[in-house]
């Protein structure tokens, strides 16, 4: 008798087992990458990396070696790792740079409230540029753009504005790339698929409408169609209802420049082996379409 897996069979028996031996897993990451380009000579056509909110409990060290664990060195740092809208540049600085000597690469920031409070924007804008990144996410006030416009020309840096389903200011994707459009190109979109999906948005179609000013892609699933942002029912990537194969193949399609970064955020007391399987779904995926 001949026994026959499916794709999500091998994926997952590869993230769990990779998941017993950490000191493998990174090696299988970066042998994924390289074996989706003739001859492994250059990195996957993708750059995958982490969500601040996926490890949001955690302390620095603890993401820093469950990143390790998953095999991403990439990070999107939460409010709850780095004081963005609080803290000072010099905290701010110090923090990404321990994330640095841990080997791990912060990208953009977790959400930040930007209103028509001009102080308290310029305090986060000050401080992502001291950290030295030239992007951070933001959780925008519709009536609060033309401040924000005013202040990516001055501190040069993007800002993806975040859509947030259903019961937001911004349930969709589409609906920030429309909202953004008088304005400076350094404001665009991080398109979380799985809360867009649940305001009825089709997050690959998005992906190619808002391709120019698509600065983040936020890599979720759910469980629903519909529902609050109190309960996204979350899940492992590939097991819900968002068609990410369609998400993958359009973010190849137009050659993606940014990062498509995973935030899983399933009620488990342990979110690394839901984390890595996911990892695993998606790396198979660009493997199977690059």
């Amino acid at each position: 008798m001949t026994t026959s897996l499916s794709r999500r069979d091998v994926l997952k028996t590869g993230a769990l087992a990779a998941l017993a031996l950490p000191a493998l897993v990174g090696s299988l990451a970066r042998a994924a990458d390289a074996a989706s380009a003739p001859g492994g000579k250059r990195a996957s056509p993708l750059r995958l990396g982490v969500a601040g909110f996926t490890f949001a409990k955690l302390s620095v060290d603890e993401v820093i070696a469950a990143l390790k664990v998953v095999g991403l060195d990439a990070f999107t740092a939460y409010k709850s790792h780095v004081p963005w809208s609080d803290g000072t540049p010099e905290q701010c600085r110090a923090i990404v740079q321990k994330f640095a000597d841990g080997g791990i690469t912060i990208t953009s920031t977790g959400m930040i409230d930007i209103t028509n409070d001009e102080l308290a924007a310029r305090r986060a804008f000050e401080n992502v540029r001291a950290a030295g990144l030239k992007l951070f996410c933001a959780r925008q006030k519709p009536d609060a753009l033309p401040l924000l416009d005013k202040l990516v020309k001055e501190y040069d840096l993007k800002v993806a504005i975040h859509n947030h389903g259903p019961t937001e200011d911004f349930p969709t994707g589409v609906e920030v790339w429309k909202a953004v459009q008088p304005f400076d190109r350094r404001i665009g979109l991080c398109l979380d698929i799985g809360h867009g999906f649940r305001a009825g948005e089709d997050p690959a179609a998005t992906v190619r409408l808002a391709r120019e000013r698509l600065y983040e892609v936020h890599v979720r699933d759910t469980a629903v169609r519909s529902g609050t942002i109190k309960d996204p029912a979350a899940c492992v990537v590939g097991q819900g209802l968002v068609d990410v194969r369609g998400v993958i193949a359009a973010l190849l399609e137009i050659k993606y420049p940014f990062q498509a970064e995973f935030e899983y955020e399933k009620k488990e007391d342990d979110r690394i082996p839901g984390l890595a399987e996911s990892i695993g779904y998606v790396r198979g995926l660009v493997a199977a379409l690059a």
